[in-house]
C-alpha cells in the first residue's frame, strides 16, 4: 500500500488532536455520534438539557480512556452557547467539529398545532443550529477550519405530516448551504445529514415503524450507529472536499419509495 493511500485511509478514522461539540448528545442518536467521535480520538463536549444522562455518558467515555465532558446546553439560548464555547476554549483551546444534532418533534398536523408548539420546534431544531454556527465559527476559524454537521432529515425532501418538524428540517438544508458559502474562506465545511427512519430506544415501540419499514427499499430501519459512521466521515479529513451538501441515509426511501410500492403492487417488480 502506498504512503498516500495509507494516509488517506487513516484520515477516515483518526480525529486525534481535534475537538468536537455534539448537541443533543446525552442519549439516542446523539450519544452514539458522540461516542463514535470520542473513539476516533476527538475530545468531545457532550451538550444537552438531559443532565443525568449526559454526565453518565461523559463519565463512561472518560473511564474508557476517551476525552469527554458534559455541559448543560439549551440550544435556543445564545448565552448558554457562549458558555459552551468558553468551556471549549478553557479545555482544549480549539474547535474542529460541530454536530448540530439536538432536535425535537411534535406529531401534530397544522390544524391541531398551536403557534407556541410551532415556535418551540423551530427554535430548537433550526434556530439552535443557527446560533451554534454563528458562535462556533470564529473559534473554528482560529483553529484552522473544521466541519459543521447539521442533522436534518429525509422529511426535508417531502411534505411529512408534522409541519413544524418538517419545516425545521427544510430550514436546516438552507442554513447548511448558506453557511457553507459564507464560511468557505475560513476553511469551514458545512454539510447536512438527512436520516430516514432510525431506530433508537426512544421509538422502538412506535406504530409508524412497521409501515415505514414496509415502504423502505432496504426493507429495514436504520440504526444510530450507521448515522454516526457518516458523522465520523464528514468530521474527518477524508471528506475535506465535501461542503454544502445534503446527504440522505434512509435505505432508499427518498429515492422513490412511493413509485416502488406502485411497481410492486402492479406487478412491475
Amino acid at each position: 500500500m502506498s504512503g498516500d493511500i495509507a494516509a488517506a485511509r487513516a484520515a477516515l478514522t483518526d480525529l486525534s488532536g481535534k475537538t468536537a461539540i455534539v448537541t443533543g448528545g446525552a442519549r439516542g442518536q446523539g450519544a452514539v455520534e458522540a461516542e463514535m467521535l470520542a473513539a476516533a480520538g476527538a475530545a468531545v463536549l457532550i451538550c444537552d438539557v438531559l443532565d443525568a444522562e449526559g454526565e453518565a455518558l461523559a463519565t463512561r467515555l472518560t473511564d474508557e480512556g476517551h476525552q469527554a465532558r458534559f455541559l448543560h446546553l439549551d440550544v435556543t439560548s445564545e448565552a448558554e452557547w457562549a458558555g459552551a464555547l468558553d468551556e471549549i476554549r478553557g479545555w482544549t483551546g480549539r474547535l474542529d467539529i460541530l454536530v448540530n444534532n439536538a432536535g425535537i418533534i411534535n406529531r401534530k398536523i397544522i390544524r391541531d398545532m398551536s403557534v407556541e408548539e410551532w415556535r418551540k420546534v423551530m427554535d430548537v431544531n433550526a434556530t439552535g443550529a443557527f446560533i451554534g454556527i454563528k458562535l462556533a465559527a470564529p473559534l473554528m476559524a482560529e483553529s484552522g477550519g473544521g466541519s459543521v454537521i447539521n442533522i436534518s432529515s429525509n422529511s426535508a425532501f417531502s411534505g411529512h405530516y408534522d409541519p413544524a418538524y418538517t419545516s425545521s428540517k427544510w430550514a436546516l438544508r438552507g442554513l447548511t448551504r448558506t453557511a457553507a458559502m459564507e464560511l468557505a474562506d475560513a476553511g469551514i465545511r458545512v454539510n447536512a445529514i438527512c436520516p430516514g427512519l432510525i431506530v433508537t430506544d426512544l421509538n422502538r415501540g412506535s406504530p409508524h415503524l412497521k409501515p415505514m419499514i414496509g415502504m423502505t427499499p432496504a426493507a429495514r430501519a436504520g440504526e444510530a450507529l450507521e448515522v454516526a459512521q457518516l458523522v465520523l466521515f464528514l468530521a474527518s479529513d477524508g471528506s475535506r472536499f465535501i461542503t454544502g451538501e445534503d446527504i440522505v441515509i434512509d435505505g432508499g426511501f427518498t429515492a422513490g419509495a412511493g413509485y416502488r410500492r406502485v411497481a410492486k403492487e402492479t406487478g412491475l417488480l
